[in-house]
């Protein structure tokens, strides 16, 4: 069953009424705000009920977050699983370029991966349904609106999925600091999924052991590594370049 979030402010809540305006259930306005900026959102004429609230109760819905004093109720869609999964991939008359985040703990991160995923091109993002972040407020906001782009599958058991994958002639990559394969020498030209671990502990073992090929992205400053949503930009751009070129 669908369950239902609080998000805020204008970027994220104009992001869904663009792309998903039916999954709105209800926005929450603050009462003594009536400017050009919340006009535009045309929350009325789209028949979403607008309740009038002051700031104590918008900082009560947000948790005390930067609402800008808007925010609404949003039914999160149902993700679609492996199978769905497979199926999309095989459908598409292309080279293939997929995301997989492997148990990314923090909302945040996840939003600016998924922020990164988009803006580069990929064709869908994977995460596994438990050990990742919940999809809540803050992955919307720092999402920037991606969020609402993306084919986004959530599978049970990621071992699994990337041997299917690689049925359909995926060729996976992941990322670990480990090795020392540059991610410069790999040809991501090829239809490839670039897997991601999480913050700290990096790819769990079984996900590394599926992988095709381990690279690492090299440093030259005295940090041993980098934020994963940095990775993951520098690492789904890397891709992009190649098959640009």
């Amino acid at each position: 069953m669908s369950k239902s979030i609080i998000i805020f402010g204008f970027h994220a809540i104009q992001a869904q009424l663009d792309t998903n305006p039916e999954c709105l259930i209800k926005a929450y306005a603050l009462d003594n705000r009536n400017d050009k900026r919340l006009n535009i959102i045309q929350l009325n004429k789209l028949n979403v009920k607008t309740q009038r609230s002051t700031k104590q109760q918008l900082d009560k819905f947000t948790k005390h977050q930067t609402h800008q004093g808007i925010a609404a109720e949003i039914l999160l869609p149902i993700m679609p699983n492996q199978d769905s999964l497979i199926q999309y991939i095989s459908k598409l008359e292309k080279t293939v370029l997929i995301l997989i985040l492997d148990s990314i703990q923090d909302p945040r991160n996840l939003g600016a991966c998924l922020r990164s995923a988009n803006a580069a091109g990929v064709d869908c993002v994977v995460i596994n349904k438990d050990g990742s972040a919940p999809i809540n407020a803050l992955t919307y906001k720092t999402s920037a609106g991606a969020l609402n782009q993306l084919k986004i599958f959530s599978v049970t058991n990621l071992a699994r999925t990337i041997k299917a994958l690689k049925k359909e002639n995926i060729w996976v990559v992941g990322l670990d600091c480990s090795t020392n394969i540059s991610l410069y020498q790999i040809d991501l030209t090829t239809s490839s999924a670039i897997i991601m671990g999480s913050e700290g502990s990096g790819l769990r073992s079984l996900t590394k052991k599926h992988c095709d090929q381990l690279a690492m992205i090299p440093m030259q400053g005295n940090v041993e590594s980098l934020n994963v949503s940095v990775a993951t930009g520098i690492t789904l751009f890397e891709a992009s370049r190649q098959r640009l070129n």
